[in-house]
């Protein structure tokens, strides 16, 4: 098992996709800290009767919008290019075991979905924080202890995305099938879901992925409370691996 985990690492580290996606992230991180200075300037120029008033998104936000997406990509990126290239036969011939070579490759791409959002939305946070100074901004000043729940929340969302990328370039064999169906997931069903009379909105809305972060996190005005979020996002996760591996198992490739 370590020998083909360490195969599968190598494989998605020297991808030219998996580059590409840390660069991203990276540039969303910078916009991230570009974000706070607006914020900072703009209230600097607003009038001391208007302050209380002011709201503005917290520094991480263009990261959190972005972060599910792209690590949706990276997990199907991990599989749709050895189908297109032809590779996953050598895959498999070096690996038998199927349920093996797939269990290697979801936990290379689940841990590193993970360390990515990790590693960047925590620097988004304080890098915000530190920009923002001791300016008393509405949801600038969070304190870590309120803030690092959802943060977490987050990063675990995108580690299922990418789990449910993997399950549907598995299933798919297909690049741009694979994109699309984690784009519905993400920004079509919710957008459907509100098209629903209340409450029957919300309700749709809650059981959907963008959603599940929050109430994972407890903050208020959850429907689900966070253990039955908990649960929906581990089936996110269970049910389009199980499929892949099934269908893997049993289909020529």
């Amino acid at each position: 098992m370590t020998d083909v985990l360490a195969s599968e690492w190598l494989k998605l580290r020297s991808a030219r996709s998996t580059q590409w996606i840390l660069v991203s992230v990276m540039g969303l991180l910078a916009l991230c800290g570009f974000w706070a200075l607006y914020v900072a300037h703009y209230w600097d120029g607003l009038s001391s009767t208007r302050h209380a008033s002011f709201r503005a998104a917290p520094a991480e936000h263009p990261l959190v919008l972005a972060m599910p997406f792209c690590m949706g990509v990276l997990g199907a990126l991990a599989i749709t290019p050895e189908y297109t290239t032809g590779t996953i036969r050598s895959s498999l011939a070096a690996v038998p075991r199927r349920t093996l070579f797939f269990g290697a490759k979801a936990t290379a791409v689940t841990t590193t979905a993970l360390s990515i959002a990790l590693l960047s939305l925590i620097p988004a946070y304080f890098i915000g924080r530190m920009v923002v100074g001791d300016r008393p901004i509405a949801d600038l000043r969070t304190p870590v202890s309120q803030e690092l729940p959802w943060l977490l929340s987050v990063a675990l969302s995108a580690m299922v995305i990418s789990a449910i990328g993997l399950g549907f370039g598995t299933l798919l064999r297909s690049t741009a099938g694979a994109v699309t169906a984690i784009c519905a997931l993400l920004f079509v069903l919710p957008a459907l879901a509100q098209l629903l009379p209340a409450p029957w909105n919300d309700r749709a809305a809650s059981v959907l992925p963008p959603d599940l972060a929050e109430q994972l996190s407890g903050k208020t005005g959850s429907v689900l409370p966070p253990s039955v979020a908990l649960a929906t996002l581990v089936a996110y996760a269970a049910l389009p691996l199980a499929a892949a591996i099934w269908v893997l198992r049993r289909r020529d490739v």
